[in-house]
């Protein structure tokens, strides 16, 4: 299965992450990662001063509470929250 992944580089904020996903999933993670953005972009715009960390920090608390949003999108929850911890992990190695 592994071999079936495609690589993918997508923006969050201001930094780029290499990840692999299924062809058929490449549409749902793009509109994902776009959502993501706009609401960094919302947060950064009501709560001046923070860092970026903290931003994204509040965004996955709202997306993980949002789970209509990621039905949308036709993924399950528990996918959604793996690809989210993911994320997060990679960005604390990245500020550690």
């Amino acid at each position: 299965m592994v071999e079936s992944l495609m690589p993918l580089n997508i923006l969050i904020g201001d930094r780029t992450y290499r990840i692999k996903v299924l062809p058929e999933d490449e549409k749902a993670v793009r509109g994902n990662v776009k959502i993501i953005n706009e609401k960094i972009l919302e947060f950064r715009t009501q709560f001046a001063g923070k860092d970026m960390q903290d931003y994204i920090s509040m965004v996955l608390i709202w997306y993980a509470t949002q789970p209509k949003i990621a039905d949308s999108f036709g993924i399950p929850q528990v996918e959604l929250q793996e690809l989210l911890n993911k994320i997060e992990s990679q960005i604390d190695d990245v500020l550690i």
